[in-house]
């Protein structure tokens, strides 16, 4: 079974088939030379030894295959059975060995990542549909990770969205990525094409899955192909996420502060072009950077943009704000001002959707609006990612959007130069 716990730095773990592509991808920076937190990769294969050891592939079978109340039967069955089982004795001794060998340096905190074999391909990405745990500290949160980021690839969400996709997850695994965590001052993304032909940096303090959630604006970073700062826009990044504090609170003067120095821009632009290579064109990446270990690439996918819309001139002379783009997409509709999750029943078909948080909750709307323009979230949030496969125009970190955008009026987005314009 040690075949199927294998360093990401093994010429191996590169395969996305065995692997997944967010695993492979990590390995692939790796041996590309670009810095990465090390780890370990494991195989789907794993994941199918479990189902099989439980018996429960007839139930993985029968969920697409079988009326609505039986198929939710199954799938609960399947969750229930890799949740509440121990994980095989046959699979232990090769998780636990790399779970020790990462443990093995003082003060480390552990983090496990899905890494499903369906996921960061042209048109599934799966942006936030399932599970990455970070911050475990001993065996018990180990193990649990581990049967919770198989079992997601039976969630509800991740079901529904597959279901549209026209795959079924009984054709399907879940591989897993086992690393370190990186002690982040800051986190951010990055994208390495912008409607303009530049690249495009964001950053928060503390972990970055306060971007991934759209809780924040992180700082925008425009940067030339030669890692020449073109623009900045420091955003409001009013509270952090930390591995053990949970969210804290930033003070206004540190909120206002911008994440990345000269240095550092230049460093994440050259990352950038050099993941392209990795991933075979545009590349769309998430880092962390360490105060002792400098920048690490935790993630690197292929981008996919549209080209640029250029509006008539009706559109160009309307009032405008400007946000973080999505990267695709020309849309207009009426606006719904969303302040709750209670009130998404007033939006209808072909509206745009005007809120403030952009997490991955909005995702069943996405099919029926025309547009999204949301105050929190950047270029490289889960529901931007989501947003760029399905097409959907997308603006976000548009402060004050639900303010200033009138409930009712006609609104364009803009979702490859990130600008918002209305009429009444």
């Amino acid at each position: 079974m040690n075949e199927f716990v294998i360093p990401l730095s093994a010429a191996e773990a590169t395969d996305a088939e065995r692997f997944g592509p967010k695993a492979a991808n990590q390995a692939a920076l790796g041996q590309a030379g670009i810095p990465i937190p090390g780890g370990y990769a494991v195989d789907a294969e794993a994941y199918r030894y479990q189902l099989r050891s439980l018996g429960l592939e007839e139930s993985a079978r029968a969920v697409f295959s079988t009326e609505e109340f039986a198929a939710r039967r199954h799938a609960l069955d399947i969750k229930l059975g890799l949740l509440d089982n121990p994980i095989d004795e046959l699979l232990l001794p090769a998780l636990l060995g790399a779970w020790r060998e990462l443990m093995s340096v003082p003060g480390t905190l552990g983090v496990v990542r899905s890494s499903a074999l369906v996921e960061d391909r042209f048109g599934s990405s799966f942006a936030g549909q399932f599970e990455s745990f970070l911050g475990l500290e001993d065996e018990f949160e180990f193990l649990t990770a581990i049967r919770s980021c198989w079992c997601a690839l039976w969630s509800t969400r991740a079901l529904r969205y597959m279901s549209t996709h026209k795959l079924d997850p009984a054709d399907t695994a879940m591989a897993l990525a086992i690393q370190p965590l990186v002690e982040a001052k800051a986190s951010g993304g990055g994208l390495s094409r912008t409607a303009e032909g530049d690249m495009l940096l964001s950053a928060t303090w503390g972990l970055g899955s306060a971007i991934a959630q759209g809780e924040v604006v992180p700082d925008r970073y425009v940067v030339s192909r030669k890692g020449e700062l073109l623009d900045m826009t420091t955003g409001r990044k009013f509270h952090s996420v930390g591995c053990a504090h949970g969210n804290q609170k930033v003070d206004r003067k540190m909120a206002e502060e911008p994440c990345l120095d000269e240095h550092q821009i230049r460093e994440l632009a050259e990352y950038l072009i050099r993941a392209e290579a990795v991933v075979g064109g545009s590349a769309e990446i998430e880092w962390a950077l360490d105060d002792a270990a400098g920048i690490k690439l935790v993630q690197a996918r292929p981008l996919h943009m549209q080209e640029p819309h250029v509006p008539d001139k009706v559109w160009a002379q309307r009032a405008k704000l400007r946000g973080h783009p999505a990267g695709v997409g020309w849309g207009t509709g009426t606006a719904r001002v969303v302040n709750c999750e209670c009130e998404i029943s007033r939006v209808g078909p072909g509206d745009v959707l005007v809120t403030r948080v952009a997490g991955p909750a909005l995702t069943h709307i996405l099919p029926q609006v025309s547009a999204v323009v949301a105050e929190l979230g950047g270029s490289t949030s889960h529901l931007a990612s989501l947003a760029r496969e399905r097409g959907i125009p997308m603006v976000l970190g548009v402060l004050d959007a639900t303010n200033i955008i009138p409930e009712g009026s006609t609104v364009a987005v803009d979702g490859v130069a990130g600008i918002v314009r209305w009429m009444q």
